[in-house]
């Protein structure tokens, strides 16, 4: 279902020329979204009517300078009361961007927050590796203590501390 909203957003906004524009609204929207235990509510609750939805959303759209072809989006899917899918909605529109500019996306956990410099080296040797431009998606995951877990796709890089340690572990359980 949520492939299906994103692909016509993204037809849509390809057809007006304004796909920089929606990816930029998203974009924003996903960071209000991660930043924001209300706007997180809002979204989620199946108890506030897709009315008082829709209303919030034109008005915290409206604050942050969002287009009127996202802003409409988003009333449509409060209307139709498909609201608690909207971060998969972006997360596929995302994808089909990726594909049309012909990037490839990277989710990237690391222990710490990776500097501009850091990030940098890291999309040149993905760059390198794949052959393809590359959208990386970072967080933050404290329990990996050092390194980095890098899924593009199906494959899966994991150079993280923790990792290490556990095949350690089990490597001296197998000496024993």
């Amino acid at each position: 279902m949520a492939g299906r909203y994103a692909a016509a957003l993204f037809e849509l906004a390809k057809e007006e020329r304004q796909l920089p524009r929606v990816e930029a609204d998203l974009a924003a929207f996903r960071a209000m979204l991660n930043a924001s235990e209300d706007l997180r509510r809002l979204v989620r609750s199946p108890v506030i009517s897709a009315e008082d939805q829709a209303k919030a959303l034109g008005a915290i759209l409206g604050r942050a300078g969002s287009s009127p072809l996202t802003a409409n989006f988003f009333k449509l899917i409060a209307r139709n009361r498909r609201l608690f899918a909207v971060g998969d909605m972006i997360r596929d529109f995302r994808a089909l961007l990726a594909r049309e500019r012909g990037e490839v996306e990277a989710d990237v956990a690391s222990a710490h927050p990776l500097s501009p410099g850091q990030l940098n080296a890291l999309k040149d040797a993905l760059r390198v590796q794949i052959g393809k431009d590359v959208q990386v998606n970072t967080r933050v995951d404290p329990a990996l203590l050092g390194g980095l877990v890098v899924k593009v796709g199906s494959r899966m890089i994991d150079s993280s501390l923790r990792t290490k340690l556990n095949n350690l572990k089990v490597a001296m359980k197998g000496l024993g």
